[in-house]
């Protein structure tokens, strides 16, 4: 199963000692059941803050937030950047997890936990532990713990960024192949663009702080989809035309961190006229 979601004029601030920072203001974005939303944007610019809002780690100051009909929460599982993943609990165990926490049975729990170790080609090391596993595999016994746990949405927080470029490469398509098979809703945040391009039905681009949606992209390429599709006119051509628009909010971002580190350099310098001791 999957579910659809609807963002609506969702704002953000967050207040500290040097004022008020707004984060997102009067974003909106719909995301239809079993699509392929992929969100890019500059550093800073929101997007880790809404996708924790969508999974109910984050809370925003004004708007709406509907997963679902809205009245039956459909359930939601998020991957990391960083594993996240229990060293003391063995590969097995920790694809398992979820299930634990939702009363499942210790058969039924175990079986679905090796189906989709199986899924991510990680069987033969269910009895490893974490610190057992390289990187990259490290990322599928956390993608396929997300997945055990059944959800109608997932979530994934720039899943592959710390991962090198081949590791990189073989783990986008492992998880094409894994969503060709269950179309969960995602919801995709990404620095890469190639990646977006490649992996989304649709590109959500964000502005600058503060982080709205500025445009959404179809990405009308064929699918199933593989690296080579890299390689195309067609793919090369979306890639730079969604590169050009985010170079302005690029920019933007910068010149913004140049703002602030100006403000916070002359609020710490002391009054006109008197030395530093």
């Amino acid at each position: 199963m999957s579910a659809s979601i609807t963002i609506r004029d969702v704002g953000k601030r967050y207040r500290s000692s040097q004022g008020e920072v707004v984060a997102l203001a009067a974003t909106s974005l719909t995301v239809q059941p079993g699509e392929f939303m992929c969100i890019v944007g500059p550093s800073g610019c929101g997007k880790s803050t809404l996708l924790r809002m969508l999974a109910g780690i984050g809370s925003y100051d004004e708007g709406t937030i509907q997963l679902g009909n809205g009245t039956d929460p459909p359930r939601t599982a998020m991957v990391f950047q960083e594993y996240a993943l229990f060293p003391w609990r063995t590969v097995l165990d920790n694809v398992a997890f979820g299930l634990e926490m939702r009363n499942v049975g210790h058969k039924e729990r175990q079986t679905i936990a090796l189906d989709y170790l199986n899924k991510v080609g990680l069987t033969r090391f269910a009895a490893a532990y974490p610190h057992q596993l390289s990187g990259g595999m490290k990322q599928r016994v956390a993608i396929a713990r997300a997945l055990a746990n059944q959800p109608e949405i997932l979530l994934m927080d720039e899943p592959f960024a710390a991962l090198d470029a081949q590791t990189r490469h073989l783990m986008q398509e492992e998880l094409l192949r894994i969503w060709e098979a269950e179309r969960k809703t995602v919801v995709y945040i990404t620095h890469a663009m190639e990646e977006a391009v490649l992996l989304g039905d649709c590109v959500a681009l964000m502005t600058a702080r503060p982080g709205r949606i500025k445009t959404v992209y179809p990405i009308a390429l064929p699918r199933p989809r593989h690296l080579a599709l890299r390689t195309t006119l067609a793919f090369n051509e979306l890639v730079q035309t969604i590169w050009n628009d985010l170079v302005d909010e690029v920019n933007a971002s910068r010149d913004q961190e140049w703002g602030d580190a100006s403000r916070l350099a002359e609020a710490a310098s002391p009054p006109h006229g008197e030395k530093e001791s």
